[in-house]
């Protein structure tokens, strides 16, 4: 069995935790282990046929919250942890202002503005309480209510993920790109279930829908090995003024749809917090990042210009956001999760990196006509630092033999966000 992932989780339940110090904190999260959804579970046999959620969840020693305090009302639901919000996100990333770039989700309030048209974000299984957690995580964090909206594959309320994971996934999704560009319409575009027939029919549907409403993005957060078959898909991502994003994964190697030459990959990075304070110490690669040539997919045009990287291979990731779970982001989520009561999550994983990266794009107001000139836009913008950090400390992928340095690297790609510029 094999594992990819790309979101990992770590479960607070709804009961809530004690308002205490961030050191505090620190010491009651000491035993914390692992454990795998099955829907995030590869087994040989789906490759080519079926993709996956990628969440795991990490279940702090202390289990479910002690001392069954309420959550705060606004800002992060249980403070003194040095988990992400819409306003440390927008910090990190030079969306708003910050000063000194401390950037403390405990300190900072201010939210991203902008974004306009359409976000569309493809998913497996229906997910009942989308709208209702949307709204409570909204006003949770001071955002403006979401103009979200459901669109089935049939045309009827797809199965429930018997897990819940999938549940969670559409959650972390809808959620994080609202924060990013609250101004813009979120379209939760459902699959009947996780194969590749009808999450692929549901892409296109999504390209459809964008493209008709005058343009904007599709971005997934699942995937699956690459197979020899995956070009024949490429053709998929092409509907005119549709930008689409794929996250890499949380493992080492690539995936697709996030090798196809015709979506922003989203990889990976590890911002770092001074464990006593919770102030932003600086950002490098993350060690279970996807990333690096493809098996079937050429180079195409516009990575040219790293071609001493990437070889004759389609090269990933594009670019790199936080997804490492130890500073991972706040996510609200009332269904039941792998038998468990639904509440507050923090989850990390390229799944949140690509939803906060699809909300960037929105954002900054370009709305390129295709991938390929989003990409190109991009790729013209390699060492321009108001446009991208430059992550050069780290490493990750096979035995952590990648190398995170100056210019592209197969960790973070071009970097992390840096404003609207080059987007």
């Amino acid at each position: 069995m094999r594992l990819r992932t790309a979101a990992v989780v770590l479960f607070l339940g709804v009961s809530g935790i004690f308002n205490v110090t961030l050191a505090q904190n620190n010491r009651v999260r000491a035993n914390q282990s692992v454990s795998v959804p099955k829907s995030s579970e590869e087994l040989p046999a789906d490759t080519g046929l079926k993709a996956h959620t990628h969440l795991l969840v990490l279940t702090p020693g202390f289990g479910k919250a002690n001392g069954q305090a309420a959550p705060a009302q606004v800002g992060p639901p249980f403070p003194g942890y040095a988990y992400e919000t819409p306003a440390s996100l927008a910090c990190l990333y030079h969306l708003v202002g910050g000063e000194g770039r401390a950037c403390n989700p405990n300190v900072v309030t201010q939210n991203p503005t902008g974004g306009s048209r359409v976000i569309a974000i493809v998913d497996a299984y229906d997910d009942p309480n989308a709208a209702s957690d949307l709204a409570n995580f909204s006003a949770q964090f001071g955002l403006p209510p979401a103009n979200f909206t459901v669109v089935y594959e049939n045309g009827v309320a797809p199965p429930l993920d018997p897990t819940g994971s999938w549940e969670l996934e559409e959650s972390t999704d809808i959620e994080m790109a609202h924060a990013m560009a609250p101004g813009a319409q979120i379209v939760l575009v459902e699959a009947n279930s996780a194969s590749n027939l009808d999450l692929y029919t549901s892409e296109l549907i999504a390209g459809i829908l964008v493209s008709e409403s005058g343009g904007g993005e599709v971005s997934n957060s699942w995937g699956g090995l690459e197979f020899p078959e995956e070009t024949e898909l490429d053709s998929v991502f092409t509907f005119p003024g549709v930008v689409y994003l794929a996250s890499t994964g949380d493992g080492p190697g690539t995936e697709y749809p996030s090798v196809s030459p015709n979506v922003v990959a989203v990889g990976g990075t590890s911002t770092n917090r001074n464990p006593f304070t919770g102030d932003f110490l600086y950002e490098g690669a993350w060690t279970l990042t996807g990333g690096g040539p493809s098996f079937f997919e050429p180079r195409p045009k516009y990575q040219n210009i790293i071609g001493y990287v990437a070889g004759p291979s389609r090269a990933v990731p594009d670019v790199a956001l936080d997804s490492n779970p130890i500073t991972g982001v706040w996510v609200l989520d009332s269904n039941t999760e792998d038998g468990q009561p639904g509440g507050w999550f923090i989850v990390g994983g390229t799944s949140v990196a690509v939803q906060v990266m699809g909300g960037i794009i929105n954002a900054a107001g370009h709305f390129h006509n295709s991938s390929a000139e989003e990409l190109r836009q991009m790729y013209d913008h390699i060492f321009d630092f108001d446009a991208f950090n430059d992550i050069t400390r780290d490493n990750c992928g096979p035995y952590g033999g990648f190398l995170a340095g100056q210019g592209y690297d197969f960790c973070t790609g071009l970097g992390s966000n840096h404003g609207y510029d080059g987007k």
